[in-house]
């Protein structure tokens, strides 16, 4: 199962600016990072609530904090009188229905589980808001920044290819695995995904006490616990959780710090 997104107080924020009628509105926060780089000025009504918050947001703040946020309810959803609703796997099927049966056009999108996926979702979402020629610059750059890693590992002077094995550990030990976009990130970084060896899923929770008798070299993490300070052979490095949340241009700025 897809690791669940922090929990956010989703109600209407006072103070913020009204949301203009008939616009394009997002309730997806993974949309809304590729909104920032390839939506027109002007084009977008208001984005998920999510994007508010610097640990969950993949657009950049000081874009997100120009726009009205907006839950995931129907209500929120329908009182905004948007033309189209660019939605996701954090919209309920409720709320989806209440949308579909008031005939209020959706673009659902879900969390890729590739580089491939996401190049596609861009290239979809430029079609909707015909913006094709900024989806592909941002296409561009998300392929040059994971070719630019081999796939394979060095190989050391002895001729043997030296591969150290990583996880990434979020918030509560939720850790990816094969079949998730992170599980292909890691791959192309040379590090081989650790959790394979613990038995997990795409998506899996981890046990301490588990990670702690077969630790991997290198731990990718947001809140290092207390105990990684007894491993002292296993590398611990700074990966916000927000980087494992969506693909798009978080692509660009986990590659950067799985290669540092």
């Amino acid at each position: 199962m897809r690791r669940a997104w922090p929990l956010l107080l989703l109600a209407g924020c006072s103070g913020q600016p009204a949301i203009p009628a008939g616009g394009i509105v997002s309730s997806n926060p993974c949309i809304d990072g590729i909104l920032a780089e390839i939506a027109a000025p002007g084009q977008i009504a208001a984005i998920s609530a999510y994007s508010h918050d610097p640990a969950s947001s993949s657009a950049p703040m000081n874009w997100a904090r120009k726009l009205p946020a907006l839950g995931t309810t129907a209500e929120e959803i329908i009182a905004a009188k948007p033309r189209l609703v660019l939605t996701g796997n954090l919209a309920s099927q409720g709320t989806n229905a209440a949308l579909e049966k008031l005939s209020i056009p959706m673009v659902a999108m879900g969390v890729p589980a590739s580089v491939a996926e996401s190049v596609e979702q861009i290239r979809a979402l430029a079609a909707v808001l015909k913006q094709k020629a900024a989806g592909e610059q941002l296409v561009a750059r998300i392929e040059k920044d994971v070719s630019d890693v081999p796939l394979s590992p060095p190989i050391s002077p002895e001729g043997e290819r030296e591969q150290s094995s990583a996880i990434i550990w979020q918030s509560g030990g939720f850790v990816p695995g094969r079949g998730s976009l992170q599980d292909e990130l890691l791959t192309r970084a040379g590090f081989q995904n650790a959790s394979a060896r613990y038995g997990l899923g795409q998506w899996s929770q981890l046990p301490l006490e588990v990670l702690m008798r077969n630790p991997p070299d290198v731990i990718f993490t947001s809140k290092p616990h207390p105990a990684f300070a007894r491993l002292p052979h296993t590398r611990i490095v700074p990966f916000p959780d927000r980087l494992s949340f969506c693909g798009g241009p978080t692509i660009t700025e986990a590659m950067k710090v799985l290669r540092s």
